[in-house]
């Protein structure tokens, strides 16, 4: 899984920042590792400007999965630690739904099995 990180020119974008980002990111989504090629982080401070203001600092991840349109969470807050956090944990939720769905429904057959197949025992109609 590769991981990019975008800051707006607010967000000091210094290595620590993008090292711990990924951890997070590698710890929340490492369970669906196998179908995530990459994710992209996008941090900006929405209220830069006005230097005031609560939940000014705001993340926005994007998985891309293979085979599947991207996904995509935003979350808002004071500190940028709650803010990609949040995302994180809102994309794993999506990605999980998402990918928990499509196995659902691979595993519902809408024709009947062929005819001249043996069923058990147990599942006969009685």
């Amino acid at each position: 899984m590769q991981i990019q990180i975008n800051t707006d020119r607010n967000i000091d974008g210094r290595e620590a920042l993008a090292a711990h980002i990924s951890s997070v990111i590698e710890q929340s989504l490492s369970r669906f590792n196998e179908h995530i090629t990459r994710v992209e982080v996008h941090l900006s401070d929405e209220n830069s400007d006005k230097k005031v203001g609560k939940d000014g600092l705001k993340c926005v991840m994007e998985a891309r999965i293979e085979g599947r349109r991207p996904l995509a969470a935003t979350h808002q807050a004071t500190t940028l630690e709650q803010a990609f956090s949040g995302a994180a944990d809102k994309l794993a939720r999506l990605i999980e739904n998402t990918i928990g769905r499509s196995a659902n429904q691979r595993g519902h057959r809408a024709d009947p099995p062929p005819s001249g197949l043996d069923v058990p025992e147990d599942e006969q109609d009685e």
